[in-house]
């Protein structure tokens, strides 16, 4: 019998496999929910930023609007009040993928299912994907388990699940990255990890130099750090003004990511 699980891997595989059906560039990657549910709340400030010159969102609106998008991208239609703005949000919200060269699983499983390239025991319900993302199948299973219950589940275990889900978590976003460089949501998780002291102020001034040059923000730090590089830092124009005192951290993350570029590169099947 097919898990449920199995059946959401297999969708992505076949994305994989058919990626021309798909997208117009092979380094197209997956948004899951997380990623889904940032792209959200960038969107919903960015269209807060332009009604009321104020970036930012609270997390209310945020679940109101994300509990709408899934129900309304998948076509399941209720009773339900549509939030502030949300043909200006679910825009931006689409956009912000599309320069990010990702499709988010809901896109994917319903080209899979129209192009009728998912096989009968594989097929998934629209009902079956809202609660996989919103994650209410999965807090089905973790109550069903044996180790759901507090007791059993010592404090030191959780932290060290922590670290293991954050450590996996930065290995699939640097790794997303070397496939996807317009992947902005990948290099906003790893750009300070290590710690690199780039923090929210160097990522913030990375997005607006990218948006005023209108580039990924991995090619704006790149772009940055190689006008350095080649004429030394007073060769920077005002453009670049902000992130002069970002030099050596970006430095640091550029040449890395360099070496991560060459290890790459030596593997004879990088698929």
């Amino acid at each position: 019998m097919v898990t449920f699980q199995q059946k959401i891997l297999h969708v992505v595989k076949c994305f994989r496999r058919q990626w021309p059906l798909f997208s117009n560039s092979e380094r197209t990657t997956v948004c899951g929910a997380d990623c889904m549910l940032m792209t959200l709340q960038l969107s919903m400030a960015e269209v807060n930023k332009q009604y009321h010159g104020d970036f930012t969102v609270s997390l209310s609106d945020v679940l109101e609007t994300w509990d709408y998008l899934l129900h309304d991208k998948l076509e399941l239609y209720e009773n339900m009040k549509e939030p502030e703005n949300y043909a200006d949000v679910k825009k931006a919200y689409h956009a912000f993928l599309a320069r990010s060269n990702m499709l988010d699983l809901i896109d994917i499983y319903q080209k899979c299912y129209s192009l009728g390239l998912l096989a009968e025991d594989e097929s998934i319900s629209p009902v079956q994907l809202l609660e996989f993302i919103s994650g209410v199948m999965n807090a089905q299973e973790s109550n069903g388990s044996v180790l759901s219950t507090p007791t059993q589940i010592k404090r030191q275990d959780q932290e060290h699940m922590k670290v293991t889900i954050l450590a996996k978590k930065s290995v699939c976003s640097y790794l997303s990255l070397l496939v996807n460089s317009k992947d902005d949501l990948a290099l906003a998780h790893i750009l300070n990890i290590p710690d690199r002291g780039l923090g929210r102020e160097a990522f913030t001034n990375l997005k607006h130099a990218s948006q005023e040059r209108k580039m990924s923000i991995f090619l704006m730090a790149t772009s940055f750090i190689r006008t350095i590089e080649l004429g030394g830092r007073d060769s920077a124009s005002s453009l670049y003004d902000p992130l002069r005192a970002h030099v050596k951290g970006l430095s640091n993350f550029v040449n890395f990511f360099d070496k991560l570029q060459e290890i790459v590169g030596e593997i004879l099947n990088t698929r």
